[in-house]
């Protein structure tokens, strides 16, 4: 018998380089985390997050040492499109009166719920028009990444991981501020 998918969590990428199956079962929980961190969708997040997988089994460039900072990354950037894909439907249903609300949702405490949502909606209209350097800097970080994690996942070095966060929070909050004033 196999050995249990948990033991599979701890993969070195230089062992299992082009093991699809091995590395899909040890990265595939917290890539589809990470997109659904974006689009707020776990669903779609899983489906997303396959296609991820895919993509990093036709690109040999992808695959080896490296790998698990490029499946972060394309998952983040995956992430993105799905939600500027998604901006760009509301805006085109609307044009037209076609109110599609997604997922709904049925508040327990409606105000409290209701603002928060609103919030997290505008959150993730500014990470979508942003840089996406500075957006995928924000995602990561507030995934819990390390600043080694992030400068790996990104290809940067980890000595300018502060500094270029600190510029993503500021070019998020101009965005923001831009966008729907101070409040």
């Amino acid at each position: 018998m196999d050995a249990p998918r948990e033991a599979l969590i701890e993969v070195n990428f230089n062992e299992a380089k082009f093991d699809l199956e091995t590395i899909f079962y040890a990265q595939y929980q917290r890539v589809s985390r990470v997109i659904a961190g974006v689009i707020r969708d776990p669903a779609r997040a899983e489906e997303l997050a396959v296609e991820v997988f895919l993509k990093w089994s036709r690109n040999p460039k992808a695959q080896g040492e490296k790998s698990s900072g490029w499946l972060y990354r394309t998952a983040v950037r995956v992430g993105l499109n799905e939600l500027r894909h998604q901006t760009r439907r509301s805006r085109f249903e609307g044009l037209f009166a076609f109110l599609v609300s997604g997922p709904t949702r049925r508040p327990a405490t409606p105000e409290d719920v209701r603002a928060a949502n609103e919030e997290q909606e505008k959150v993730r209209l500014v990470l979508s028009v942003m840089k996406k350097r500075h957006a995928e800097l924000l995602i990561l970080h507030s995934h819990g990444f390390s600043y080694d994690e992030v400068a790996s996942t990104l290809d940067l070095n980890p000595a300018s991981v502060g500094t270029l966060l600190s510029r993503a929070l500021q070019a998020f909050r101009k965005a923001y501020i831009e966008r729907y004033g101070q409040e």
